[in-house]
């Protein structure tokens, strides 16, 4: 074997080789590879060719259309994702590794549909057998018909009559228009009679009209204007007569061709026949073009509102109105269905549809409105029978029982004697009697106002629904402001229900809210006696009285409630408060610690440690939430205690230890995790308290709280950025939270916080935290009046978010007058409200354990910065 010889020699050369293309010896042309060259006006070889392809400039223009053919590089061909319908490179070779190419993504695609076939079986069986749900065959629609007639027997089968021709008469034998041609002499008269001549006779140019130059003027005997012309036959002049003779002639030609032939009576009745032909007019007396702008303008009004009734009932009235009655109807029917809870679209649907359509319209508005006394007026006056029309009527009252309107019609349709029951009943149904009550509170006379209501509360309603129709009638009393109806409602109920707790409760929560410290500790006393098991009320009568100045009279009514509640957490709690606040310390001190020997509850525990705390026994608190730890450790108030009161002393390792030991026990309390976190950010540990707050996401998800605490950590550390991105994260997680929105609105640029409070109330209409962030809103854009709005909207929805009313109280501080901020203190202190973090931060803060409600929320609007 000679050693010299390369290994390669004699052997194929490998896939896609082109000799000499390493060393560039490729891609260049000789004239020997493409013939001479030629002219474009040259002739081609082909002697035969064709027009157009007789020369060599048509055959390069030829191929280069073809070429252009292949290709379909057109826009309409191009799609974002897949790209040009066609291939790009199906003019280049189709070479071994195309080919290879191909058959693995083809095996793939088999591959790939094998795994998804199963499924997409079962999703087009599914698709199916909805479809033939939806719409049957017609074999499969008579189906249980034909599984019948196997018990036809063979009598009922031979009595089954022929088939045979329904049709009338005039249908069998179709009678074809007869065409009978006029006779000439018709058309001969006619022609004479009306000829119109477009020249002036001679004769009358010269001795005709009022300037004959004879003296007898209009009765000259020569043509004149009573001489021939347009009243005189047989001068070939326009008859207007003769003409209005031939136009009734051919109308009652046109009118006998229509005659039955058999009965001599005509299919057409010829004075109707015009009548209709005047009712086919439009009535209206608008142009047309003016129409037509009516109509485009009512289309943009419907496609930009589909869902606004006046739209569609105007072009239901449109088209009426130019005599095309059935779009009208379409489009009613379209606007019953884009409106279905709009009383006038039915009523004017009805008044378009006849007879029994209108009444099926009827039917169908009575389902989506079952309220509507118009519409059930409508239905009866649609019926022509007495008895259907009272039975729609009664129909109506079992559901709208309190209507004058329809307790008259049916009134109207009875006899009589079941008039005047059927009277009686509609005075129990109807709320006249309540309705004068509220006037003669209004008027100021409270002893008629109370003897109405006592006489009318209890007619007519069923004895299982008197408590709930009676609360609701107080309620509606209260806001229409008739408090003396109201007053006499919860009296005439307590008679009714002495030992119904709930019924006491609203009766003294009204007597909070509308009367005097006298009334409610008076009506205390009785609900006391009727109800001793309600601790509630106890503590109502307690609270009362403490307020008052009144300390023993408190301490009293609580060991009244201690005899009867023994061992209340509640009682308990009660009278330490009671003693705390009177500066009583030995006194509540020695209370909790009975309390801890006959009911140690956690909540007990709690106040004992915070009693000690706030008194400054640091280590008393301690050990006493040592010892309160050991029996209730899965009580997270207790941890965050203790780590509270370590993060006050400066000891902050055992701080976070007590944290980390809490949420090993209490994983899900969410004021853990936050403190845990601010304790590392406090210390500097910005990564620490980021991966805390991230392992909290993680065992809390979809937790507002959190993710609200991570957007923060970011904000205040300046990455603005990672904040949005964390917002945006968080909304999408939490989509319905109103915490998260109301905090994304002011991380927006000023530009964008209109949009985004949009979108904040399409998300959370009702939620207090967006209320109060659209007013903050409207604040710093200093549109007052609209910013005090939402501020009582919000304080309305939620009294109990402490927030909203120190921003409403800081409002009013810059903006109102000092009845305004009255006011507002006023009410705060009433609703006693005890949440919303800024509130918390102040009412929890040790330094200000004993301050009242009022005091709180200076203190808070105090901290409060216009800084959004």
């Amino acid at each position: 074997m000679n050693k010299k010889k390369k290994p390669f020699l004699g052997m194929p050369a490998p896939l896609g080789y082109v000799p000499g293309l390493g060393r560039g010896a490729t891609g260049f042309t000789t004239r020997s590879d493409i013939g001479p060259a030629r002219d474009a006006n040259d002739p081609v070889d082909d002697r035969h060719a064709p027009p157009g392809k007789r020369t060599v400039g048509d055959q390069m223009k030829k191929s280069q259309a073809a070429d252009d053919d292949d290709e379909d590089l057109n826009d309409t061909n191009y799609d974002e994702f897949n790209g040009y319908a066609g291939s790009l490179f199906s003019s280049g070779p189709y070479e071994k590794d195309d080919e290879e190419a191909d058959a693995i993504y083809a095996a793939l695609d088999k591959r790939m549909d094998e795994r998804r076939k199963e499924r997409r079986e079962q999703r087009e069986k599914e698709e199916i057998e909805k479809y033939r749900m939806e719409r049957p065959k017609i074999q499969q629609q008579f189906s249980d018909l034909k599984r019948k007639l196997a018990e036809v027997t063979e009598e009922e089968w031979l009595s089954i009559p022929e088939v045979g021709d329904a049709r009338n008469k005039r249908q069998r034998n179709p009678r074809y228009e007869k065409l009978t041609p006029v006779p000439d002499s018709f058309f001969a008269k006619h022609l004479q009679t009306g000829e119109n001549h477009t020249s002036v006779d001679p004769r009358q140019t010269q001795f005709g009209g009022l300037n004959t130059p004879y003296p007898g003027g209009l009765n000259t005997p020569y043509p004149g204007g009573m001489t021939p012309g347009l009243m005189t036959p047989g001068t070939g002049e326009l008859d207007m007569r003769k003409i209005g003779q031939a136009r009734n002639t051919l109308m009652d030609m046109r009118l006998s061709q229509v005659s039955d032939s058999v009965s001599g009576q005509t299919v057409v009745d010829p004075k109707g026949y015009l009548t209709d032909l005047n009712s086919m007019i439009p009535t209206h007396g608008g142009d047309i073009n003016d129409i037509k702008k009516a109509r485009l303008l009512l289309k943009s009004v419907r496609e930009t509102n589909p869902h606004h009734p006046p739209a569609w009932i105007a072009s239901a009235r449109l088209e009426e109105v130019t005599g095309k009655l059935q779009v009208a109807r379409n489009l009613i029917m379209k606007g019953t269905e884009m409106c279905p809870k709009s009383e006038d679209v039915w009523l004017e649907a009805a008044r378009l549809q006849p007879g029994d359509t209108a009444k099926a319209v009827v039917a169908q508005a009575v389902r989506h409105l079952p309220q509507s006394v118009r519409i059930y007026i409508r239905a009866a006056e649609l019926e022509t029978d007495i008895r259907a029309k009272k039975r729609v009527l009664r129909k109506a009252l079992e559901h709208v029982p309190n209507s004058v309107r329809l307790w008259k019609a049916a009134v109207e349709l009875e006899e009589p004697e079941d008039a005047r029951i059927m009277l009686s009943r509609a005075v129990e149904c109807c709320p006249t009697s309540v309705e004068d009550a509220e006037e003669c509170d209004k008027a100021g006379s409270v002893a008629t106002c109370q003897a109405v209501m006592r006489a009318v509360i209890g007619i007519g309603i069923e004895e299982e629904d008197r408590k709930h129709t009676w609360m609701e009638d107080a309620d509606s009393c209260v806001a229409h402001n008739a408090l003396e109806c109201a007053r006499a409602i919860y009296a005439y109920a307590l008679q009714v229900f002495p030992s119904k707790k709930s019924v006491w409760l609203r009766a003294a929560y009204f007597e909070k809210n509308h009367g005097t410290r006298e009334s409610l500790e008076a009506l205390l006393q009785r609900a006391v006696a009727h109800c001793p098991k309600a601790e509630v009320l106890w503590l109502m009568g307690a609270k009362s009285k403490w307020l008052a100045g009144d300390v023993p009279a408190a301490r009293s009514i609580l060991a009244l409630a201690f005899q009867a509640n023994p061992n209340s957490e509640e009682i308990w709690l009660a009278a330490v408060k009671l003693e705390s606040e009177n500066n009583e310390y030995e006194r509540a001190r020695r209370l909790l610690a009975k309390a801890r020997s006959s009911a140690p509850t956690a909540r007990v525990f709690m106040k004992s440690v915070k009693l000690e705390w706030v008194l400054g026994n640091i280590a008393a608190a301690q050990e006493l939430c040592e010892e309160a730890l050991r029996h209730y450790e899965d009580f997270p108030k207790l941890w965050m205690m203790k780590g509270q009161i370590e993060e006050q002393e400066e000891l902050m390792e055992r701080a976070r230890e007590a944290y980390n030991q809490g949420l090993k026990k209490c994983p899900h309390s969410t004021p853990l995790w936050l403190l845990l976190s601010r304790l590392e950010e406090k210390v500097g540990q910005l990564t620490r308290a980021r991966a805390i707050l991230e392992k909290s996401r993680l065992k809390n998800p979809k937790n507002p709280g959190l993710w609200l605490e991570s957007v923060r950590l970011e904000y205040r550390a300046g990455l603005k950025n990672i904040a949005n991105t964390l917002m945006a994260k968080a909304l999408q997680e939490c989509p319905n939270s109103g915490v998260l929105w109301s905090e994304a609105i002011f991380l927006e640029a000023r530009p964008q916080r209109k949009t985004k409070s949009v979108d904040a109330l399409k998300k959370c209409e009702h939620d207090p935290h967006v209320l109060l962030a659209v007013a903050k809103l409207f604040w710093s854009e200093r549109k007052i009046t609209k910013a005090r709005e939402w501020f009582h909207r919000t304080v309305k929805i939620d009294s109990d978010l402490g927030d909203a009313w120190a921003f409403f109280y800081k409002f009013e501080l810059q903006h109102g007058t000092e009845e305004q901020r009255e006011e507002v203190r006023r009410r705060c202190e009433n609703a006693e409200p005890r949440h919303g973090e800024l509130w918390c931060a102040v009412s929890k803060d040790i330094a200000n354990w004993q301050r009242k409600i009022g005091e709180i929320l200076v203190l808070v609007a105090a901290h409060i910065k216009n800084t959004f």
